[in-house]
């Protein structure tokens, strides 16, 4: 109440000295600047958004079906006639992830927008606190003392929004398991600033020291889609916290919906995560750690003459290994690639103070430097592909950084953990369906959030209602604008297509025909760019065996 009295007084004052005309709106206020003086008006009574193609957007969302059925699985217990809607909850939800907000704080900006609700049908956008109340209502958290009424209340409110939750992630990706895919497991460590649930000091690279949250996140390679994410305590960020999780995604999947091979790093590989795979007949390809076991099986197989050439400049040979603690022998690779660079070291100023201190190494000619990796591998790959397996699991990491830096996946936190949860999960719900989307628009290669949504988002439109219709005119402000045109036009190809061949079909049958679509279409455009490969779970292997795109329509 006291910032709006003085807002008010300040308007007064400048109404007074004859800065701004009554009303704020009814005057025009002269500004000199660089390029001359300016008559500017507020126009308060416009209807404008700074997300023009949102409409489009729309149009997909529509056609799919896919906004309608989470709105309608909602599991929201308001029941006051002055609540908001679940589709007002919902939307503006939709749109402050869509934006690429990652604060409920940064919902202000977009609640003055008369154009985007009415898109998504809408009745207004809420208020950051109405959004926080109605997910406190959807994912309620448990304090230490509660009674038990109410204690088993919220855990069946909890366990009604995660299998909400659960039906809409697994709609958006379903179609994309009956593919030749890889199951990419990482852990995501998320910075937290204040006394949140699940806030705790542990391992944290980017800043030591600084409490944090871990999202557990299993990724759908090469697709780039998140089939799941898990946010725990700062603690919680070995590979055996998420391992629950991961065997049951596992076992809910059909044999021809499981994942060629289950994907990690060096956190994955140890006796309880591959048992627990192997038990679920599970094929996967780990790193190992550079333990005092795997050094010595190193020392026996580097004098061996039958090394392969694996790519990349990669040699590898097979064998197998039993550490002390493993149940049973596995089948490793070992990787070595010679360093030919020349060499610097570079001493941190933390560990010397003073100058920044260089160590040049120049090696004798007669001098070989190598890097190596061994990789425990349970399944029948060949050797020549085990290398670029492992290598194309930097792709993943591209994800979580693109969904860390560019939407809201180290974002949305309250004090409650069950929040942060279902928010981060709604951020990977979001971001497949704007996966589809600019892959149906742009079928040749991805594109990140930091480019697709200044082409396919940004746009000025202005609203006007006449004989009952409403009009957009949009202004475009990049400057690619006919290359937004010709996406857009292949996005209304693609929904056409499913318009005409499947009219008579129910929106979840129109959403499986819109992917079986995309996939083709990206079949289409990687045939034309993808040199042959004989690396079977790659992308490029699946697209000539046919077995990319077999999606059950």
């Amino acid at each position: 109440m006291g910032e709006r009295r003085f807002e008010r007084n300040l308007l007064n004052k400048a109404m007074v000295e004859g800065l701004v005309g009554p009303g704020c709106s009814g005057g025009n206020q002269r500004l000199d600047t660089p390029g001359g003086r300016f008559q500017v008006r507020w126009d308060e009574g416009g209807s404008a958004t700074a997300l023009g193609q949102l409409v489009f957007f729309a149009e997909f969302l529509e056609v799919s079906g896919l906004f309608k059925r989470w709105v309608q699985g909602c599991p929201l217990p308001y029941t006051s006639p002055n609540a908001p809607t679940v589709t007002d909850v919902l939307g503006t939800w939709l749109l402050s992830i869509l934006d690429g907000q990652w604060r409920y704080a940064h919902i202000t900006g977009l609640r003055g927008d008369a154009v985007a609700p009415a898109i998504l049908d809408m009745q207004r956008i809420l208020s950051d606190e109405s959004l926080r109340r109605a997910l406190s209502a959807l994912a309620p958290n448990q304090p230490r003392r509660c009674p038990d009424v109410e204690r088993a209340r919220r855990t069946a409110q909890l366990a009604g929004s995660t299998a909400w939750m659960d039906a809409a992630l697994a709609e958006s990706v379903v179609e994309a398991l009956g593919t030749a895919w890889i199951l990419d497991c990482d852990t995501t460590v998320k910075p937290l600033y204040g006394r949140q649930a699940g806030a705790e000091v542990s391992y944290n690279p980017q800043k030591p020291g600084r409490p944090s949250q871990v999202v557990h996140t299993y990724w759908i390679s090469p697709l780039r889609l998140v089939l799941d994410a898990d946010v725990q305590g700062g603690k919680s960020h070995a590979a055996k916290h998420g391992l629950p999780r991961l065997c049951a995604l596992l076992a809910g999947l059909t044999p021809a919906q499981r994942p060629a091979l289950v994907r990690g790093d060096i956190a994955f590989g140890n006796e309880g995560v591959m048992a627990e795979l192997e038990t679920l007949g599970q094929a996967y390809l780990f790193k190992l750690r550079q333990t005092p076991g795997v050094k010595r099986l190193i020392e026996r197989q580097w004098s061996r003459r039958d090394w392969q050439s694996v790519g990349q400049g990669f040699d590898a040979v097979e064998t197998s290994l039993q550490l002390a603690g493993w149940s049973r022998a596995r089948r490793v690779v070992v990787l070595r690639r010679r360093v030919r660079d020349r060499l610097l070291a570079e001493v941190p100023r933390h560990a010397q103070p003073g100058q920044q201190t260089l160590l040049f190494a120049d090696a004798k000619a007669d001098i070989k430097l190598w890097e190596y990796a061994v990789l425990v591998s349970h399944g029948d790959h060949p050797l020549d592909a085990i290398g670029q397996l492992y290598r194309d699991r930097a792709d993943c990491e591209n994800g979580f950084d693109e969904l860390k830096n560019q939407w809201g996946w180290g974002g949305y936190t309250t004090h409650d953990l069950e929040r942060c949860n279902l928010s981060a999960r709604a951020v990977a719900l979001v971001y497949n369906w704007w996966s589809w989307y600019v892959r149906l628009a742009h079928p040749q290669a991805r594109r990140e959030a930091i480019t697709s949504r200044p082409l396919l988002l940004s746009g000025v439109a202005r609203m006007t209602e006449h004989a009952g219709q409403k009009r957009l005119l949009i202004t475009l402000t990049h400057a690619a604008g006919d290359q937004i045109q010709a996406m857009l036009a292949a996005i209304r190809a693609g929904l056409d297509h499913v318009r005409a061949t499947a009219p008579q079909l129910a929106n979840r049958e129109r959403w499986r025909a819109l992917v079986q679509y995309i996939i083709d279409q990206i079949l289409t455009a990687k045939a034309a760019q993808a040199p042959p490969s004989r690396c079977p779970g790659t992308f490029q292997y699946a697209t000539q065996c046919g077995q990319i795109g077999r999606a059950h329509v």
